[in-house]
């Protein structure tokens, strides 16, 4: 089993070990990396693996959320300005892409980039070279890039807002980080480290984890992936007052539970439903009222699964990854809801 590269990254999988054999291969050359994955994967965490890895670790590494600043922010971010370029720009400003010579900088969300900052990240990637905001001195860089995402872009490529130019700039050597539900042999190692870490920082003797919890927690879909695991643990931890981690510390979402939620009263809620149900002949007058959360429920769930699988075009693969359930469940809906023509 490969090691982990970084504190934070675990697993021994082998959907993960190929992640660690890929970013090592990558990591010594000087190739434009593109990461795909879900949010919470850990994204991150393999973009700083790839530049302590690198030729360029004695660099500074940088990391930009294109996704987090306007068009306009983001390009001064980017770029950087000088004075009198703007109302707000009272002084010269240093980028990112400056800051980041000699080593890497790390382009996170870059889906969210708008078109026109698209073309000049375009040029850095090709000539190496852009000019400040408002300034029209040529500066070269020497960083490398590394990009994230976590939408497919070639579907963002197919609605217009991604240069399919850019794309295969980005996409010289594509690293796919696979969601936590793909890769839940990992999630007993993920939990111990996570409670170790949380039991540490909390000055607690850490909990003995028994094998239902780790058992419970692999049946779950986890659609915020480590990231969602993490905060759980995390939660449980501080909650936990004994010396064992009991399933009740976990959300009741997490144990296959209804979630809690914040609502009005559930009998003039269920009144109001069940006359609107009515009046749409998706239930008669004389229903008993009881049994309208499982109808609702179907109905709710046979409407998505249907709508999933059309936009997935029956590849029920692909359509249980977006629900966030695996494939045997998903094949076993699409039988209770006769779907079969919707899927292949």
């Amino acid at each position: 089993m490969d090691a982990p590269l970084l504190e934070g990254m675990i697993g021994g999988s082998p959907a993960m070990n190929d992640v660690y054999k890929l970013t090592r291969q990558v990591a010594s050359s000087s190739a434009t990396v593109l990461l795909l994955g879900e949010t919470g994967t850990g994204k991150e965490l393999v973009a700083r693996a790839i530049h302590e890895l690198s030729p360029r670790s004695t660099g500074p590494f940088i990391r930009v959320n294109c996704g987090a600043l306007s068009e306009s922010l983001l390009e001064s971010e980017l770029f950087g300005h000088v004075k009198g370029a703007f109302t707000s720009a009272h002084e010269n400003r240093t980028g990112r892409f400056e800051a980041a010579h000699g080593g890497t900088i790390f382009l996170d969300e870059i889906n969210s980039m708008s078109y026109t900052l698209q073309v000049k990240l375009l040029r850095v990637l090709q000539e190496q070279e852009f000019e400040r905001v408002g300034d029209t001195k040529t500066i070269r860089v020497d960083c490398r890039i590394i990009a994230a995402t976590n939408r497919d872009l070639l579907d963002e490529i197919d609605a217009g807002r991604f240069r399919e130019d850019l794309y295969y700039r980005l996409n010289v050597v594509p690293v796919y980080l696979p969601p936590l539900r793909e890769r839940a042999e990992d999630i007993g190692p993920l939990v111990k480290f996570f409670a170790r870490k949380y039991a540490h920082a909390n000055s607690r003797s850490v909990p003995r984890l028994p094998d239902d919890v780790i058992d419970m927690l692999q049946k779950y879909a986890w659609p915020g992936n480590v990231r969602e695991l993490q905060n759980y643990v995390e939660r449980a931890i501080v909650l936990c007052t004994g010396e064992i981690l009991h399933l009740d510390l976990f959300p009741p979402h997490v144990r296959g539970l209804a979630p809690i939620r914040l609502s009005r009263s559930r009998s003039s809620s269920l009144q109001t439903l069940c006359s609107e149900l009515v009046t749409l002949g998706l239930m008669n007058a004389g229903d008993d009222a009881s049994d309208l959360h499982e109808k609702v429920v179907s109905l709710v769930e046979k409407e998505l699964i249907l709508q999933v699988l059309r936009t997935c075009q029956g590849v029920q693969t692909k359509a249980a990854s977006r629900l966030g359930i695996n494939r045997n469940t998903l094949h076993k809906k699409i039988d209770d809801y006769h779907l079969q023509s919707e899927a292949r």
